[in-house]
């Protein structure tokens, strides 16, 4: 464990700030094995590996992960594996304490998403968490980006109906992205985070 700031990965190199969601659940998890679904340049992996654990990251993004591998080289970091990993063609298993995605499912082909779920809740140790934030398309907030896949209302939750369901939400969130006149977009995300138990 070290003694560097919350924020200093972010700050030192200009990465997106820690999902909140990934901060949130902390105090629900305990230090282990985590893999990052889709890490982009490492902001939750770097994040949860300052907090203890050892972390898998995956990206299907050549360049995220040459500038997270150059952070873990620069900072002299252990206990994170990189891996260029398309998520539409992947299949794994595994004993993760941990595995989360956050914002990255939308970007997924429709049909790979009920294989990669199973395969994450499969890679979850008993007792272990699942997070997954994912952009929705429902009547009150249409989605205008064309992402090739987005949550239906409840979608996500039926998925994890036989786990302890610790959070789920549909709340009004925002995108980084912009729209024409430079607003941040808002739609809705569908929020999890639940345990590998019996839900109560």
């Amino acid at each position: 464990m070290t003694t560097r700031p919350d924020n200093y990965f972010t700050e030192k190199y200009q990465l997106t700030a820690t999902h909140s969601e990934v901060v949130a659940a902390l105090p629900f998890l305990r230090p282990g094995k985590a893999l990052d679904v889709g890490c982009g340049s490492g902001r939750n992996s770097l994040w949860l590996n300052m907090k203890g654990f050892a972390v898998t990251a995956w990206d299907k993004n050549p360049q995220s992960i040459e500038r997270l591998n150059q952070i873990i080289a620069a900072e002299g970091l252990s206990g994170i594996e990189t891996q260029i990993t398309d998520l539409n063609s992947v299949r794994f298993n595994g004993a993760y304490d941990f595995v989360l995605s956050t914002v990255v499912m939308m970007f997924l082909q429709p049909e790979t998403i009920p294989q990669l779920i199973a395969d994450m809740q499969a890679s979850t140790v008993k007792n272990g968490y699942n997070l997954i934030v994912a952009a929705m398309d429902t009547e009150d907030y249409p989605c205008p980006i064309p992402f090739p896949f987005t949550f239906k209302s409840g979608e996500l939750s039926h998925y994890y109906r036989q786990w302890q369901i610790i959070k789920y939400n549909e709340h009004v969130g925002q995108l980084h992205r912009t729209d024409e006149n430079g607003n941040r977009i808002s739609l809705r995300f569908a929020t999890l985070l639940a345990k590998k138990a019996p839900a109560e």
